[in-house]
């Protein structure tokens, strides 16, 4: 079980956000896009469980120690020592929390032998619908609440931009907004490149950075429920040159990833 794993952040090229069904939930119609931030996840086999997050107070409630006390009711899993080295912002919309479940579920199922289809699958989304989508990474489009997956081919390397504004944004509250909001709330909307219905309750600061960016004709768009706001570029070069002259408190250009880092034993 001793391995570790980069737990990748993600974007929505699309999302569009249905009103709440009779579950309470929202259902979705979403373009994932797996990018190269990361989380940096270390599991060894212990005496006893221990979890440490670097760089981010998680506490001992989150979505890597929800998603070992949900695998632990379906496998005979020893104990943990659990190291987070967090890298990907909090409250941003980037997919943070999921991909650091999803990186702990990968662990298991190679240190346990184990396919990541079936169980560990509706592990994944008990824990939040956005981590089945890291469990195959790359480009999916998402419907459902976000956990029925289909790959998307990608049309080559593209550099992102992610730029963390001043501002956070909490998803049930951004969710709650969207409700006492007068809508297009359907699912069968023509999708467009970097449209979010997120926008309509996104921060000021998020949106701000949003129209700057799509006014120089770049493709921006909000990071999931927000804050972070990416940006589009085809090469590396124009990336950099775009991050290294835009003031904020996060800036920094990442590859569209197409294949999601695999577990490496330690």
């Amino acid at each position: 079980m001793n391995a570790e794993i980069l737990c990748p952040a993600k974007i929505n090229l699309f999302l569009f956000v249905g009103a709440p069904d009779s579950t309470g939930y929202h259902p979705l119609r979403t373009q994932f896009q797996a990018i190269g931030l990361y989380d940096r996840l270390t599991v060894e086999a212990a005496d006893s469980d221990s979890f440490e997050a670097v760089g981010m107070d998680l506490g001992p409630d989150n979505t890597v120690t929800r998603a070992l006390r949900l695998a632990r009711e379906l496998l005979p899993i020893p104990p943990l020592a659990i190291r987070l080295e967090k890298a990907i912002p909090h409250q941003a919309g980037l997919g943070g929390g999921s991909s650091d479940a999803a990186g702990l579920l990968k662990i298991i199922a190679r240190g346990m032998g184990l396919p990541l289809t079936g169980f560990l699958t509706d592990v994944a989304v008990s824990v939040g619908a956005d981590v089945a989508f890291f469990l195959v990474g790359g480009r999916a489009e998402a419907t459902g609440y976000g956990e029925k997956l289909t790959p998307v081919p990608e049309a080559g390397k593209e550099w992102v931009v992610i730029h963390m504004p001043d501002a956070a944004v909490s998803t049930p509250a951004a969710y709650r907004a969207l409700d006492h909001m007068d809508r297009d709330s359907s699912l069968d909307r023509r999708p467009s490149p970097d449209i979010n219905d997120f926008e309509l309750v996104a921060p000021e600061p998020s949106l701000q950075v949003i129209h700057s960016w799509r006014s120089q004709g770049i493709s921006a768009g909000l990071c999931g429920s927000g804050a972070a706001v990416y940006g589009r570029f085809s090469s590396e070069i124009e990336a950099r040159h775009f991050g290294a002259a835009i003031p904020g408190s996060w800036v920094a250009p990442f590859l569209a990833q197409s294949e999601m880092p695999k577990v490496t034993p330690l």
